[in-house]
């Protein structure tokens, strides 16, 4: 294949992804209304260069949620998600079935990990309610250089008695002109790895319901 077919075919996919796959993702298991509503954590970064809001329905009210949140991070609850894709890279990640009392306290400023060298602030936190971490990292791991500042906020929203929105929002904002090229294909990475933690955090808060 000549570099000019190349170059046709790497655009076309890029079109083919920006027309039809990319607000599908980031907008995954939401409605409209919740992708655009303000969220704990928003006021954080007032310009968002990109915004990923997914969400899930949840059969357990906010207080049978909120465990499994309040645990996450490496060198704790886990993420719930692929955590053999996560180890691949080093993360060290071992998912939770169970909540751990050790676990069960967060305070602003104190630090959960994504990797045993790399780790987010608690900029938030609003038991049974939201969860909010911010930092970003750079394309070789390095947070001091990192070209996006980020924010990662987990909001639980009652809906009846006995049921929970799990809604989790992404939010970037570039600090360099060249950021979207790290970003665009982070947020992919992440749509995969949230939904499947989405639904780790739901079956584990369900099944401990009954």
């Amino acid at each position: 294949m000549t570099a000019r077919r190349c170059l046709v075919t790497l655009v076309t996919l890029l079109v083919g992804y920006a027309v039809v796959l990319r607000r599908p993702q980031l907008t995954w298991g939401v409605t409209p209304a919740e992708a655009g509503m303000r969220l704990p954590g928003d006021d954080l970064l007032p310009r968002s260069d990109l915004t990923a809001t997914r969400g899930i329905t949840i059969e357990a009210g906010p207080a049978k949620v909120w465990p499994w949140l309040v645990q996450l991070g490496q060198g704790r609850g886990g993420f719930y998600s692929y955590d053999a894709l996560e180890n691949l890279v080093g993360c060290d990640i071992h998912s939770a079935d169970e909540i751990v009392p050790a676990w069960q306290h967060l305070e602003v400023g104190e630090e959960v990990r994504l990797h045993p060298e790399v780790a987010l602030t608690v900029a938030e936190v609003e038991p049974d309610h939201a969860l909010v971490l911010r930092g970003a990292v750079s394309a070789t791991g390095d947070q001091q250089t990192a070209p996006y500042d980020f924010t990662w906020a987990f909001v639980l929203r009652a809906e009846g008695a006995d049921t929970t929105r799990l809604l989790v929002r992404e939010r970037y904002a570039y600090l360099q002109p060249a950021a979207a090229v790290l970003v665009e294909p982070v947020a992919v990475v992440s749509f995969v790895m949230t939904q499947r933690m989405l639904r780790g955090i739901r079956d584990r808060a369900e099944q401990a319901g009954h």
